[in-house]
């Protein structure tokens, strides 16, 4: 089992920079993929950025070139660093860890407002 406990959201105008961590923990024996996903108020759950633990990344359309996703194994942590933010960005952000072969964990999310 993985508990993910996410932090670094907040309220930013528009233009601003934010950076989201997650944090895995719990009894598991190897993560293999940790993400990024948003949902919006009547959007689905989109999802914005992975990685590997290889380091392998891959991004939604809408946020390439402005978010860098990157991760520290030896701390089971993934990072989000979200600039030049729109207020379209505005969402509660979920991290996701794929493990032990294909299970998965999501957490409680943390809400990210860019102002206009």
């Amino acid at each position: 089992q993985v508990q993910l406990v996410e932090s670094g959201g907040g309220l930013v105008q528009a233009g601003g920079s934010l950076r989201l961590s997650c944090a895995a923990s719990g009894t598991f024996r190897s993560i293999s993929l940790m993400g990024w996903y948003r949902q919006a108020p009547g959007n689905q759950r989109e999802l914005v950025a992975i990685i590997t633990r290889p380091g392998t990344t891959n991004y939604a359309d809408s946020v390439k070139g402005r978010f860098t996703i990157s991760r520290d194994n030896a701390r089971n942590t993934v990072y989000l660093q979200m600039n030049s933010l729109k207020p379209g960005d505005t969402a509660v952000y979920l991290c996701n860890v794929q493990y032990d072969g294909l299970k998965s964990s999501w957490g409680q999310g943390t809400q990210v407002t860019v102002s206009s």
